[in-house]
């Protein structure tokens, strides 16, 4: 399952939803701006602020690193 922390007005989020979007992969967004549950979350898991943050089945990838992303997946 890939989770992926954004907000409205973050351009990497836009490029890395368009990537899952455009792959077929499978992710559920939280917005960090609207969700201050999902904001916390984010921070226990990445240790800062900055989106996106992705979470690909535990392993944390801050902004969007294709090759990380690629290579969590197993791609």
């Amino acid at each position: 399952m890939v989770k992926i922390y954004t907000t409205s007005t973050c351009p990497y989020c836009v490029m890395a939803k368009d990537y899952f979007k455009k792959n077929n992969i499978d992710y559920k967004e939280y917005d960090v701006s609207a969700d201050e549950a999902a904001a916390k979350e984010m921070a226990e898991k990445s240790h800062q602020m900055g989106v996106p943050v992705i979470d690909v089945n535990g392993t944390i990838i801050v902004g969007f690193d294709k090759s990380a992303i690629e290579k969590a997946l197993g791609l």
